[in-house]
């Protein structure tokens, strides 16, 4: 490095030695250990206890640390009421994660619900809801909140800002990676200047925003709590709140390199050609001096580039999927691996989308470097994409049994088209080489032939003098038009204008396999948008071994994201008395814990609204003694009722009692279970 040493070597390689320490130093400090999706494993009432006196607090454990606000565990009376005070309280001591929440003195005999909602350490919003009875089970109205942790407007806006940090990533480091691997003198292209800080800056603010999202995401869920210092400081406290630091810590490091890049490696590339061709005019031998000071450069900034992206693509590793389950030790340097070779590849592959719509120069030798670039980046994607879907899916039935394994199959899937249009750009790529070898030839044989080119020279000159015979009349027309009407010297411009960039279209069309390459790299980047929105949806998707982990704890399929369907319920009765024969038919809709809208509809035996006096539902939970919870609904019109505020507490298999009255004596009641959740 003795030709940059004077002005570059000792401040590039102290940047190199800080950002190995910064990069090894933080993201050391984030790697924790997490056995799994993080899940409710004991509570204090149990859930179901019957308590003789009313507690103080309850206090709930969890198999991992979680993120929560104050307001993430409720306590509801039977009548709905909040009972909880006071702020929540961390109890958590060594490996044992628990929280605790105060009630407030004197509570009555009845059934209490809890309802809790949380961010695991890998990001995930969990919640659930269970109940604890005071002196004997009772009836309740309790509605468990249905605003889940990391959902509704805030979870909407933090999953698409991940999306746009995902895109931001790997343009920025695919960019640089293109530069300096393929397309040196990219340095100075303006248009790949502006993808490359254009990435910088797109990570960066998605980077802050996501930062200031978390207190609602995984508290209140309020968008205005983003910008509470208090809720702020506490998310800088979690795994996540550290990695998101040090992301953009990362990121003003990147910015350094981003300078030097644009800055002094582009100046030293542009020095550098123009020295070897003056050199080359000179005595044919170009200046090795220049061309090392360039390697040198560029050396450095390799491997301060890849330190860098490293340790960024490792703040997502250290708070996500990578960080939590089986093998973490492994799976962490790996998922690392991974986004390196798909920002290699993906940001590469718009990097050279860009040059080839933008720049008309570009040459053969950095498309074919790409290309074998961008073959290595499949083959790592390969071996890591297996081995973290075999860590994550867990067994065969979870690729269709559960949503991770859903999606990622679609994900493969769109690889595979991914992968087909890539087959197609590497065909245009080996045209492109021939083509060069044949324009080698083609020259050979007309220094050969002398009579031909003596041929050649005279057709180009006749055409050469035909255009400038064109251009000529042209401006000769242009100026005249000036000088008689100012409209009409506008309208020349417009056409002169016209014309230019039509030429430029058919010069940029004639080269059919630029063209081709052109098409198929943009089917590229338009399959590959895709895919980065299926990955991010992954990431914040329950992985599938864990999901069929919760099933089995908790011996129901309740754990799974199955959305929940209405209940429909069709049921002959008779009363006994005149006109006591008829049919039922009930719906609950969406039929999950929460707020549910109920219509019940009673038939004659010829099919026509059947009016009687009097209509009643009652719902029990006799798995946990809760209810029964009585329904009255509202009259709509002859042979119709309706409730629309059904509050059921819990998921599970409910007692369905609908009592059907159609004199003042007769009346029957129809029992049924019906699947809640």
């Amino acid at each position: 490095m003795t030709a940059i040493a004077p002005r570059f070597g000792p401040q590039l390689i102290r940047l190199l030695l800080v950002t190995a320490v910064l990069t090894v130093g933080l993201l050391g400090a984030l790697a924790g250990t997490a056995s799994a999706h993080a899940a409710l494993t004991g509570s204090d009432p149990k859930d179901g206890a019957v308590v003789d006196v009313a507690p103080r607090e309850v206090t709930l454990t969890f198999s991992e640390q979680i993120a929560m606000g104050d307001d993430s565990i409720r306590v509801l009376d039977p009548s709905s009421k909040r009972v909880d005070v006071a702020k929540m309280r961390d109890l958590s001591q060594g490996g044992t994660v628990r929280y605790a929440v105060g009630l407030k003195p004197g509570l009555p005999d009845g059934t209490y619900t809890v309802a809790w909602q949380a961010v695991s350490a890998d990001s995930h919003p969990v919640s659930g809801a269970f109940t604890f009875s005071v002196g004997a089970p009772s009836a309740t109205t309790a509605t468990v909140p249905d605003q889940e942790a990391g959902g509704g407007l805030v979870g909407t806006l933090y999953d698409t800002v991940r999306y746009i940090s995902y895109a931001g990533f790997i343009l920025l480091v695919g960019g640089a990676a293109f530069i300096l691997a393929c397309w040196q003198r990219g340095a100075s292209v303006r248009p790949l200047q502006r993808l490359v800080v254009g990435g910088w800056v797109t990570l960066t603010a998605a980077t802050l925003v996501l930062l200031l999202l978390r207190t609602p995401y995984t508290g209140s869920g309020k968008l205005g709590d983003m910008f509470d210092l208090g809720g702020l400081s506490d998310v800088l406290d979690t795994k996540t709140g550290a990695a998101l630091v040090s992301r953009l810590l990362l990121l003003g490091a990147a910015a350094l390199f981003i300078a030097v890049l644009f800055g002094a490696y582009a100046k030293r590339v542009t020095e550098a050609e123009a020295e070897v061709e003056a050199e080359a005019e000179r005595d044919g031998e170009g200046n090795a001096e220049a061309g090392k000071a360039k390697a040198d450069l560029a050396f450095g900034l390799s491997l301060g580039g890849t330190v860098v992206a490293a340790g960024i693509a490792g703040t997502w590793a250290l708070s996500e999927h990578a960080s939590t389950g089986i093998q973490t030790g492994l799976a962490m340097p790996l998922d690392v691996l991974h986004l390196l070779a798909v920002a290699a590849w993906l940001g590469g592959l718009v990097s050279l989308l860009v040059a080839l719509y933008r720049v008309p120069d570009l040459e053969r030798a950095a498309v074919r470097r790409f290309s074998r670039i961008a073959f290595t980046s499949v083959v790592v994607l390969a071996v890591t994409g297996v081995y973290q879907s075999w860590r994550q899916v867990g067994s065969w039935d979870a690729w269709t049994g559960t949503s991770y394994g859903q999606l990622l199959l679609v994900k493969i899937g769109l690889i595979a088209v991914l992968l087909g249009a890539a087959w197609f750009s590497r065909r245009w790529t080996g045209l492109l080489g021939e083509d060069a070898k044949t324009a080698k030839t083609a020259e050979a044989g007309a220094e050969a032939d002398a009579e031909a080119g003596v041929e050649a020279g005279v057709k180009v000159g006749v055409k050469a003098g035909v255009d400038v015979a064109e251009e000529t009349a042209e401006e000769g027309v242009a100026e005249a038009g000036t000088a008689a009407d100012p409209e009409r010297a506008a309208q020349l411009a417009r056409q002169r204008t016209a014309l230019a960039t039509a030429r430029k279209k058919r010069d940029r069309d004639a080269d059919t396999e630029r063209s081709g390459l052109r098409r198929s790299v943009l089917i590229e980047a338009c399959v590959a948008l895709v895919v980065l929105a299926v990955t991010t949806a992954l990431t914040g998707t329950e992985p599938g071994r864990t999901q069929e982990k919760e099933v089995s704890r908790t011996g129901t399929e309740a754990a799974a994201p199955a959305p929940a369907r209405p209940v429909n319920l069709t049921e002959p009765f008779d009363t006994g008395g005149t006109k006591g024969k008829g049919t039922l038919r009930l719906t609950i809709d969406p039929a999950r814990p929460g707020t549910n809208l109920m219509h019940v509809w009673i038939d004659s035996p010829d099919g026509k609204p059947m009016d009687v006096p009097e209509v009643k539902v009652a719902y029990t939970l006799k798995s946990q003694q809760i209810g029964p919870l009585p329904v009255v609904p509202e009259r709509l019109a002859a042979g119709h009722w309706s409730a629309g505020n059904v509050q059921i507490p819990m998921p599970g298999d409910w007692h369905l009692q609908v009592t059907v009255r159609t004199s003042d004596i007769d009346q029957t009641t129809i029992e049924k279970n019906v699947k809640i959740g």
